[in-house]
């Protein structure tokens, strides 16, 4: 029934497709055409496109996504071994309400059976539907957006592009844990957006911060449920987004790095592109983001939720008041840090007390010092 709101591949992309070389992409791909759907109990990742972008105000003509198929599928995959589909598109409907109730139908019934979906829009408050798609799973949702802003807007109860964060902050019911914005550039946010990041003990990385040490991002998206990048965060000297122009931003290999630690992390299970400009040069770009997540997602460790202890160093550091335990994976080298919950309230929480950290916050720990992500992550457990 949810499938039924996807209209098949098109023709002309099939017929591109079987002209290329049985090496390329395309031909490693379960398309959904007239004639057939994929078995999906095959499939770890789905891709769908969503031509919707009534949302953005600013936008001008409708989105078509063909340019971004024909340069993904041209490409060479890796040594993977996940199974993808192409399960087409999600067309607008009558209302743009009738769309978002089509997405997170088909979302849901994806995560559910523990598909992947990769969503390619289409404007971004596209994300909405998508974060409600995890309301029948019954979990607490990270948010992670590469953004350069926050896009609360005016909480006039209406949604868009650049209002879609007011509405999930408000609307019940209220499944968000943490939203973290990687890119931010502060001259495009006001100040009282700036301070109820803070309140609200949400995260947020500017552009600069993440530029000059990438992997600062990598324990954020490690945690991640919900990723999301709004290309209008990649400068226009990278994205080929001349409508609108962006001379500071994302290069195209930070992006691309950024999508494939998306990948990499266990807890990923959806990944939205959006606010695409319908030109072939950025469609060059979205093709290798959707290649390089795909790519982290095939070599994924497995490591959450946690296994056997015997994996994983535990290490103590004494504070003044209080004690850090951290864990290093003997396997990756990665490190978690332990978040200890004093309130029950949250019973959808419990399991969740490891926290992915870096052995930069170790090292600030043996220094005397309280990691401010296992700070916030504290004050949100005792609100």
């Amino acid at each position: 029934m949810e499938f039924d709101f996807l209209s098949p591949v098109d023709n002309e992309i099939i017929e591109y497709v079987s002209s290329l070389s049985t090496q390329n992409m395309g031909s490693k791909v379960a398309f959904h055409t007239d004639k057939d759907f994929p078995d999906l109990d095959k499939i770890k990742i789905a891709i769908i496109g969503v031509p919707e972008n009534r949302g953005d105000k600013k936008a001008y003509q409708e989105v078509n996504l063909d340019f971004i198929r024909k340069e993904f599928y041209s490409l060479f995959p890796g040594n993977w071994q996940s199974s993808i589909a192409d399960l087409g598109d999600i067309l607008p409907g009558n209302s743009l309400d009738d769309t978002f109730f089509a997405l997170k139908r088909v979302a849901s019934k994806l995560l559910k059976k523990g598909i992947v979906p990769i969503v390619i829009g289409g404007s971004q408050d596209l994300i909405y539907p998508l974060y409600r798609a995890y309301d029948d799973l019954e979990q607490m949702v990270n948010l992670v957006s590469i953004d350069s802003r926050f896009d609360f807007g005016k909480q006039d109860g209406s949604i868009s592009a650049d209002s879609y964060m007011s509405k999930i902050i408000i609307d019940e019911p209220n499944n968000l844990f943490n939203y973290c914005n990687i890119g931010y550039q502060t001259y495009f946010n006001s100040q009282e957006e700036i301070d109820l990041i803070e309140k609200l003990y949400f995260d947020a990385y500017r552009l600069g911060e993440i530029s000059s040490n990438i992997s600062l991002a990598e324990p954020v998206l490690r945690d991640a449920d919900l990723v999301n990048i709004d290309l209008t965060t990649i400068k226009t000297s990278d994205s080929g987004n001349f409508t609108n122009f962006t001379p500071n931003g994302f290069n195209g290999k930070e992006i691309c790095s950024l999508a494939r630690y998306a990948g990499i992390s266990d807890k990923v299970s959806c990944f939205g592109i959006f606010n695409h400009d319908n030109t072939k040069q950025e469609s060059v770009l979205i093709a290798q983001i959707i290649w390089y997540f795909i790519e982290g997602f095939n070599f994924r460790s497995n490591e959450y939720p946690f296994g056997s202890k015997e994996m994983y160093s535990k290490y103590i550091v004494p504070l003044e008041e209080e004690e850090l335990v951290f864990y290093k994976s003997n396997k990756t080298e990665r490190w978690w840090i332990e978040i200890p919950f004093f309130s029950v309230a949250h019973n959808k929480l419990k399991k969740n007390t490891l926290l992915p950290c870096s052995h930069e916050e170790y090292l600030v720990a043996c220094n005397q010092e309280i990691p401010e992500r296992w700070w916030k992550a504290q004050r949100k457990n005792v609100l």
